[in-house]
């Protein structure tokens, strides 16, 4: 665990002035680069994939900076590479952010918007000699990169402006092939920092896309395109991922040397890292593509799609996305806290009902056949104002298998014949007088019988039980579902090592599906934004793309037991 996580559980607060947030109040303080300007973040994901959990901590660090000083985030789609964009992506990120609780107001780009002036920016470089076509193939790109202590070489470096000129507009009209040429920044090819030597900064691409169709056959690249887009929106803090740290002083090169109405100040942070999955959208669409998983929105998936028809909750995520804070340096997070925060969330809101997913039948011999009466129960102790709901109750139950042996083992403390009283949470004491099996030996039922002046089964009566409470599902009125069990995808705490191809490193007991659970009646009308604890069971969901009326689909978000610890 990250001395970051550590210190925000044993400290339980998200309020901490990051290094974020120590440049900034620096930068808007008198006499700062920003004195006097409203802070302006943006958040710039690539519709080429579905958001992450990697990608909320990005977003939660641009809308919540923004939020903290008072300050405006912008909501821009980089689409400049038009390899694999697609709408229905714009449209799913749009719809994760507003889940969230983020908002970008009328804020809404597109990278594409600004083509015309990315393409009028590198003209004017091209006047100004510093940028020209080169014509090297991508083979003899590599060859002549150079390396360490080796300058890099462009046979067309020295190319005159008005050719370079002509050449680039040819290139905008379509007349060269993919790869035949590139339009270069002239800075300095002898920079121990590779991204500054001449870097590419427009490229020919003749795929059509998915805003422009054909109008456009060359592209910017995102280190030329992103700092001309945070400019002219009026960026005043562009905050990315550490990998971008190398290619700052290129970003401030382009500001330098382009015509642009503002100067904004580029600050990373570390990527976020949690084990037992994957963050790469690559890797993710290949998961998906290859039929490892059921879409990205498999509740398995690290997406904020999957995450949430698993169960997760909004403040869950963002509470864990504040909880482990901004690092300079990158880090490892245990998905356990994620599940922590998701625990501590529904523990204090969700509804407690009960629902048995490997049912056997018990039945109350000596309660009156035909007989059935209503019992009323708390929605949620934890929290007084969520009331109270009635269940039924009769002759014929289902409770647990587990909640049952024919010969117990030491220290077994729930139904077995001759065995101790148990409790029937929120009902009555029973205790054990029998069980008949099938064929094959399998326990088909058990008999009980009841006292009946034990109405309520709350131990706050006083009377002393050595046998355990267990929870069951009035068999008169309880409706079927399925029931998915998910655990981590990846077997491998580290599938993202490079040792292995990550697909080889799949968990095969990620997903266990059961049939025939029995649920309390009032599950039956469970809608998808609704959050359950299952008595003794976990926290659960329905399915919002499976589950409908008739036949209900039940998604375990999270178990009870938290395998989290805080390393106090």
């Amino acid at each position: 665990m990250s001395e970051e996580v550590k210190a925000a559980v044993e400290e339980g607060t998200s309020e901490s002035q990051n290094f974020i947030h120590q440049f900034i109040q620096e930068d808007i303080s008198e006499g700062g680069r920003c004195a006097g300007m409203q802070v302006h973040t943006r958040f710039p994901p690539e519709p080429n994939g579905y958001l992450h959990i990697g990608h909320c901590k990005a977003l939660t660090i641009d809308f919540g900076t923004a939020e903290k000083f008072g300050g405006i985030c912008n909501l821009r789609m980089d689409d400049t590479n038009p390899t694999k964009e697609d709408e229905e992506f714009v449209d799913a990120i749009k719809e994760d952010i507003h889940w969230l609780g983020f908002d970008w107001g009328d804020r809404f780009f597109y990278g594409s918007d600004y083509f015309e002036e990315d393409y009028r920016q590198a003209e004017l470089l091209i006047q100004k000699g510093l940028a020209y076509v080169c014509q090297l193939t991508p083979e003899e790109f590599k060859e002549y990169r150079g390396g360490v202590g080796v300058p890099a070489r462009s046979p067309w470096r020295d190319r005159p402006v008005e050719e370079s000129l002509d050449l680039f507009r040819r290139m905008r009209a379509g007349e060269f092939p993919d790869g035949a040429m590139t339009l270069r920044a002239k800075i300095d090819l002898a920079s121990g920092n590779f991204n500054m030597r001449d870097p590419v900064i427009y490229r020919i691409n003749h795929l059509p896309h998915h805003r422009h169709g054909n109008k456009w056959c060359i592209y910017p690249m995102y280190d030329f395109a992103h700092p001309i887009q945070d400019a002219l929106e009026g960026i005043t803090h562009s905050l990315c991922s550490l990998e971008f740290e190398a290619h700052r002083p290129l970003y401030n090169w382009v500001i330098e040397h382009c015509e642009l109405p503002s100067s904004p100040r580029q600050i990373e942070f570390a990527r976020l890292g949690i084990d037992h999955t994957v963050m790469s959208k690559r890797k993710l669409r290949r998961l998906v593509e290859e039929g490892r998983v059921a879409g990205w929105d498999d509740p398995r998936m690290p997406t904020l799609c999957g995450l949430r028809r698993r169960g997760y909750t909004p403040r869950s995520i963002r509470n864990f996305c504040e909880r482990i804070g901004v690092a300079k340096s990158a880090n490892v997070v245990e998905y356990a806290f994620l599940e922590h925060c998701l625990r501590e969330d529904l523990n204090e809101h969700a509804r407690r009902v009960m629902a048995v997913l490997r049912p056997v039948r018990l039945v109350i011999t000596n309660y009156p056949a035909g007989q059935s009466e209503t019992l009323t129960v708390e929605n949620n102790p934890l929290d007084p104002s969520a009331g109270t709901r009635e269940v039924t109750f009769s002759r014929e139950l289902w409770v647990e298998a587990e909640d049952f042996l024919p010969q117990p083992v030491p220290k077994y403390k729930r139904l077995y014949p001759g065995g101790p009283e148990c409790r029937l949470k929120g009902a009555y004491l029973i205790k054990c007088v029998g069980y008949e099996t099938d064929e094959a030996g399998n326990v088909t039922q058990i008999a009980a019988e009841y006292d009946p002046d034990s109405r309520g089964g709350d131990p706050a009566d006083g009377r002393k039980v050595k046998g355990a409470t267990i929870h069951w599902v009035d068999a008169a009125t309880a409706v079927d579902a399925q029931v998915r069990l998910y655990d981590n995808l990846f077997a491998d705490e580290n599938p993202d090592s490079g040792e292995k191809d990550f697909l080889e490193c799949l968990n095969p007991d990620s997903l266990e599906v059961l049939e025939g659970c029995k649920l309390e009646a009032s599950l039956a009308a469970a809608g998808s934004t609704d959050r359950f604890q299952f008595l003794r069971l976990g926290y659960f969901c329905a399915d919002s793309r499976d589950s409908r009326p008739g036949a209900l689909v039940f998604n375990r978000a999270v178990s009870l037991k938290d395998g989290f610890k805080s390393g106090k």
